[in-house]
């Protein structure tokens, strides 16, 4: 689970865990939910037009189709009003491609949505006239605070029952929503995009006290913000990217990926003291959004300052993220996005699909007393455990490791991540050492590595006991204090019970420090375990 900064005992917690128990019914199935199979959305805004695709059936929806087209509509308009001309023809080149292929996807529809640059200029309509008569496409023009809104809906997408504060930013505005309890709250918008602030005049020093102006107003209406500070928007991304090439943080992902204010600080900095074209090319950010950043970077910097978060997390959800949560069922919004998109993962790619319920239920009792958030992260494994049994077998400890790690799953921590990872490696693979990984096995202490080392060899010999769901399979039981693990088994499990199980067996004790005891048993009761 993401960790969590101090809330109300009312408030629910970010992935929904204490209402729901891990093993609700999946939705995916639902028509309430497979209804949400194919959305597509196109964010107009004033820097980008990106056409998203969403498999929204799960979740943690699967980006089908994801394109952007960089058109800056937005640059000029504070000397010209107008929207740029060049970045009209290209917006409309682009609404032209988006409406084809969304034709040859068999979208029903498109929502299209245009923000700042749009709304503001005085030319906004006739652009979207144009649009609707070029492609049929109609676009919604919304305002600073439904934008707001909607970005924050991203968020929640991401880390249901999420608190803080959501800034997000644009080419020509800047938003901020309060979210809390998995509802919005107060929201604003502002002049802060990078594209205003270029074309203001009088450089640096005019630039830091029109951004200190607007922030304090923004603190006046908002208040007190010491949660967490969510990140969304384009720019704020590339920041993130730049902190990762700074500190040789060696998990490129930046989705949940934390910042503290004095890593913010510092990589303001850096962004000043390195040539920009320098840092383009090393961090991997394209020219015309490095021509951003630094503009970015003072409102960050600004915004740190002013709002003075407990820590920062960057999003990959945002307003068109927001635009699949609108549609979706509060039942679906109420779940936790990580199980569910492995029950999907599951039910789409594993060989048995179900039997990563069963694993759970087999090497439950390892984990009496585990808490909570570490028993989400067991379960997540059991149900991912063969969903890429496809690869050869010479790299699927590899690959597990690496879809585990990159895989696009809401609700999880970096460092759970790599957890998550390696205990999938070793469903695979009884060693990691010599790895391409290595770097990335260093993000987790000493008894996190054993933990996860021991989760995958109880799968690696769960998974040797493959039969009928209905059958019964024995039972596992350990007694930590004694260092006793012990198999019990009917007669009808024995033959399963073969040398590679019993090896396999025999590692995972290894792993415990334990001493193994088979035993035959007539019957069995066993436990009630949710499902």
């Amino acid at each position: 689970m993401s960790d969590q900064t101090e809330r109300p005992p009312s408030a629910v917690p970010e992935t929904g865990i204490a209402e729901l128990g891990l093993f609700g019914k999946p939705l995916f199935e639902d028509p309430s939910a497979r209804a949400l199979a194919r959305v597509g959305v196109v964010d107009v805004g004033s820097n980008s037009v990106r056409l998203v695709v969403f498999d929204g059936a799960a979740r943690s929806p699967a980006y089908f189709y994801n394109e952007k087209i960089m058109c800056a509509l937005g640059a000029g308009m504070a000397e010209s009003g107008h929207l740029s001309p060049e970045g009209r023809v290209r917006a409309l080149s682009a609404m032209r491609r988006f409406k084809k292929l969304a034709d040859g996807m068999g979208l029903s529809e498109l929502s299209v949505v245009a923000t700042a640059a749009v709304r503001d200029a005085s030319d906004g309509r006739d652009f979207c006239d144009e649009v609707l008569r070029e492609t049929g496409l109609r676009i919604w023009v919304i305002d600073g605070e439904e934008e707001a809104r909607l970005s924050a809906q991203g968020v929640l997408l991401g880390w249901p029952g999420a608190y803080g504060l959501v800034c997000d930013i644009g080419g020509s505005s800047m938003e901020l929503a309060e979210i809390s309890g998995g509802r919005v709250g107060k929201r604003m918008t502002s002049q802060l995009g990078p594209l205003k602030l270029r074309d203001i005049k009088g450089g640096a020093k005019a630039r830091k006290a029109h951004i200190s102006e607007v922030m304090d107003k923004l603190k006046d209406t908002m208040g007190a913000q010491r949660d967490r500070l969510f990140l969304v928007g384009g720019s704020w991304r590339a920041i993130a990217r730049i902190d990762m090439l700074r500190r040789g943080y060696p998990l490129q992902v930046l989705h949940e990926y934390r910042m503290t204010p004095r890593a913010v600080s510092a990589t303001v900095r850096y962004i000043k003291q390195t040539d920009p074209e320098e840092l383009r090319a090393i961090a991997g950010v394209s020219a015309s959004r490095m021509a951003l950043v630094p503009f970015a970077a003072e409102v960050l910097s600004r915004l740190v300052k002013t709002f003075r978060p407990k820590d920062i997390a960057i999003s990959s959800y945002g307003i068109r993220e927001g635009m699949l949560y609108e549609q979706m069922p509060q039942r679906l919004r109420d779940r936790d996005p990580l199980i569910e998109a492995c029950r999907f993962a599951e039910a789409k790619d594993a060989r048995m699909p179900g039997f990563g319920k069963t694993l759970y239920n087999l090497i439950l009792p390892l984990y009496k007393s585990a808490p909570a958030p570490r028993k989400r992260l067991i379960k997540a494994a059991c149900l991912l455990h063969d969903v890429s049994w496809r690869a050869h077998p010479d790299y699927r400890a590899e690959v597990c490791f690496d879809n585990a790690t990159r895989a696009n799953l809401g609700g999880l921590k970096h460092v759970e991540r790599v957890f998550l990872g390696l205990a999938l490696l070793h469903r695979y693979s009884n060693k990691r050492e010599n790895s391409r990984f290595n770097d990335l096995y260093e993000m987790l202490n000493e008894t996190q590595r054993a933990e996860a080392e021991v989760l995958g060899k109880a799968m690696r010999f769960g998974a040797m006991l493959w039969m009928n769901p209905d059958e019964d399979r024995g039972e596992i039981r350990w007694f930590s204090k004694k260092k006793q693990l012990q198999l019990r088994l009917t007669p009808d499990m024995l033959p399963l019970f073969g040398e590679v199980a019993e090896a396999r067996l025999n590692s995972l004790a290894a792993s415990l420090g334990a001493e193994v005891e088979i035993k035959t048993v007539r019957e069995r009761k066993s436990p009630q375990i949710s499902a």
